[in-house]
């Protein structure tokens, strides 16, 4: 798993690619060199984004929109190289999940069709009951605490990385990490009561 805390090579590619120096390319005018960032960080991404937004089709969504407003700040000129690019894209996804979940709010609930993967045995059957489970779980939680749970406990990052992912001091992250981990268990207990 790539994350902004790690340097390892990907799959992609044979050495580890310095992905800011694949940005200044296209805030140069390379367009096609955005190819290769999209090669580069679209698993973990995706995977960050179907966690946050818990809808695989939603996270395909949130992760184009993303991938848009990554390369017109590139072309632009709005990254500047202080932070990893790959934690400059967490940001940038993890935002437009939060900025999602906080639309699904206030539109309410609604009637979601989830992607329909396919059966393939006992062990993906015990999987996806319990993605579903943790889905449900975290989505009880405010868009910010859920963001930070999942950047820490389920995407491994430190509690700075979280921090600047999220924008926020590491204080405002083990916050967050404190009430949601205190609402995941008073949740866990309840369902335990109604249960047993």
């Amino acid at each position: 798993m790539l994350n902004p805390t790690t340097t390892r090579p990907s799959s992609i590619d044979a050495v580890t690619v310095d992905l800011r120096l694949v940005a200044a390319r296209v805030a140069k005018g390379d367009v096609e060199a955005f190819r290769q960032i999209v090669d580069h960080t679209r698993s973990p991404l995706y995977r960050l984004a179907a966690r946050l937004v818990g809808d695989v089709a939603e996270a395909e969504d949130v992760l184009q929109d993303a991938y848009v407003s990554a390369f017109r700040a590139l072309t632009d000129a709005r990254y500047d190289g202080r932070a990893k690019l790959e934690t400059w894209l967490y940001r940038i996804v993890t935002n437009a999940c939060v900025d999602a979940l906080r639309k699904r709010r206030t539109r309410g609930p609604t009637a979601e069709l989830k992607a329909d993967i396919p059966f393939e045995g006992h062990t993906h059957a015990e999987a996806r009951v319990a993605l579903a489970e943790l889905d449900e779980l975290l989505s009880r939680l405010s868009a910010q605490d859920r963001a930070a749970i999942v950047l820490v406990a389920v995407e491994g990052l430190t509690v700075k990385a979280a921090a600047d992912v999220l924008e926020c001091t590491e204080g405002a992250v083990e916050q967050r990490l404190v009430r949601a981990r205190s609402s995941l268990r008073a949740m866990r207990q309840e369902g335990k009561v109604s249960d047993g």
